[in-house]
């Protein structure tokens, strides 16, 4: 059964990548698409579950959402002329998925709430969904049956099986390249209606856990399963996971390969659903830091994208920069930290900068955000939805002023600072992991010269990025944009920002003039 899902994979979802251009004109393809009424059916969503579940909203042109004429126009007015978009995989692109489980034993409905109402849809034929997920999810449903498994009942609170995530890793070393995604292996995370493995249901548990990798585990004709945990929650609100996680079964560590580097996720871990989109973004990110670069990378996660530039040669000392090469990448969720610590152990051993993560909300006032980005080159900024935090925002517009006033200050007041500023430097580095480069950089009053915004909420990036164009300490340089959710109008952007050059008026030396002329009277 699985197999036959799997293996023509490849040929039913094609890779479609466009560039922005005109609305009258078609967009120019990797494939040749057909035009006209055609155009929309061949980039057609064709799914079951379309309109009853809430996960796509459009079922057209996927390869171009009406959000792309709105981007380019918006980036055009403020001088980017060639914004690009990259339409990515239409079909099977998502490798993340958490599913809420309802219904009956005999019956389980796995998938996403109805628009508005906490009625789930099953979704078993998603074609957002990579094929093995929807594999997995069938298993998951056959050991439903078997074990009499109770879905969850929201409205009295009982049940067995909350919710189920699912998460492809692509990468594999054992398979050549171009099989590595068709072939990607599930891990399955079980969300249990109870507070730890040893209540009332934990044999239910047990038996669950020990079919799906019986049925789906390395001794099978096909490797599906590549791991499975449970998370145990009990709480009455609307929050998937609880605070305790337990590894069952399979591979502990799920390793995937983006931007260069192979990096580890937790379950409980942010991962990006569509990682060949992100891939991409990262590949493009690269191109706009300078060789040489020290980098600060907030709202930083398990510090992939930081980590990513740091194996590239962007952030290597070069031989005739004095500098140490710093990369840092801060985040507020302490959860990250053991992801990155296993990220860096598969790190090159030539890296020649130092790179440190950190516990911290870089956008609260009390941490000093400032801190955080003095001595860096290229600040990247990847903020949830709703944009860049106020204060955090007021401190890259403010950066010019910043960074004459500490160009103006006398020796004496600057080691007055940083004596003052010691105590946050003290507890970041309690709060720290380091890894390259075992120098500590020397402390630097450099302020950055590029602002690189990843953004997932395109109105909350609009209100951004006028923002900071309009205090007049940044310029937009380049932008693009990547269908990270076709089927939705939604766009994920990488823009690119440059410090403002502000020419100096020449003054007029009226002095000169007037000594010029009493010369020539004598």
């Amino acid at each position: 059964m699985h197999s036959s899902t799997l293996f023509s994979f490849g040929a039913r979802y094609p890779i479609i990548t466009c560039r922005v251009s005109p609305p009258a004109s078609p967009p120019v393809a990797s494939l040749s698409l057909p035009s006209s009424s055609s155009d929309s059916l061949a980039c057609s969503l064709q799914c079951p579950h379309f309109q009853s579940c809430s996960g796509c909203t459009h079922e057209l042109n996927l390869q171009r959402p009406a959000v792309v004429d709105e981007a380019s126009g918006f980036f055009k007015r403020y001088g980017v002329e060639d914004f690009t978009f990259d339409s990515c995989r239409l079909w099977g692109w998502r490798c993340r998925a958490k599913l809420a489980v309802r219904g009956t034993s005999d019956n389980a409905l796995i998938g996403l709430y109805q628009e508005g109402t906490h009625s789930v849809v099953d979704i078993p034929e998603c074609k957002a969904h990579h094929p093995n997920i929807n594999a997995a999810i069938e298993l998951l449903r056959e050991g439903i049956k078997v074990f009499d498994v109770v879905p969850f009942d929201e409205d009295q609170g009982t049940g067995d099986l909350r919710y189920v995530q699912m998460a492809v890793t692509t990468h594999s070393t054992s398979l050549r390249a171009p099989e590595r995604y068709k072939n990607g292996k599930v891990q399955v995370s079980l969300v249990w209606n109870s507070r730890n493995e040893k209540s009332h249901n934990a044999d239910k548990l047990q038996a669950l856990s020990s079919f799906l990798w019986r049925k789906g585990g390395p001794n099978c004709k096909f490797h599906l399963i590549h791991s499975v945990w449970a998370n145990f929650q009990t709480s009455t609100n609307n929050i998937i996971f609880g605070n305790r996680w337990r590894h069952l079964l399979g591979e502990r560590d799920f390793w995937e390969h983006v931007g260069g580097i192979d990096i580890s996720l937790d379950p409980s871990s942010f991962g990006q659903a569509n990682t060949r989109a992100f891939d991409s973004l990262l590949w493009k990110l690269h191109k706009y830091v300078p060789g040489g670069s020290s980098v600060a990378d907030l709202y930083a996660g398990a510090g992939v994208i930081g980590l990513s530039l740091a194996t590239s040669r962007k952030c290597r000392q070069e031989h005739t920069f004095k500098k140490i090469v710093s990369v840092k990448c801060i985040e507020v969720n302490k959860e990250a930290r053991l992801s990155f610590e296993k990220t860096i152990q598969r790190l090159p051993n030539s890296l020649n900068c130092s790179i440190t993560w950190h516990h911290a909300d870089a956008s609260v006032v009390s941490t000093n955000p400032l801190s955080w980005i003095i001595g860096t080159d290229v600040v990247v900024v990847d903020p949830p939805r709703r944009g860049l935090d106020a204060s955090l925002r007021q401190i890259l517009e403010s950066v010019p002023s910043i960074e004459k006033r500490m160009r103006s200050s006398s020796q004496s007041t600057s080691s007055n600072a940083k004596e003052e500023k010691r105590p946050w430097i003290l507890r970041a580095r309690e709060l720290s992991v380091q890894a390259g480069n075992k120098l500590t950089p020397e402390e630097s009053n450099t302020l950055p010269q590029r602002l690189i915004y990843i953004s997932c909420g395109w109105e909350s990036f609009k209100e951004d990025c006028k923002s900071l164009l309009s205090s007049r300490a940044w310029e937009l340089e380049k932008a693009h944009g990547f269908n990270f959710f076709p089927g939705t109008d939604s766009i994920e952007v990488l823009a690119v920002f440059k410090r403002r050059v502000v020419m100096k008026k020449k003054k007029k030396s009226g002095v000169k003039k007037v000594g010029l002329k009493k010369v020539r009277a004598k």
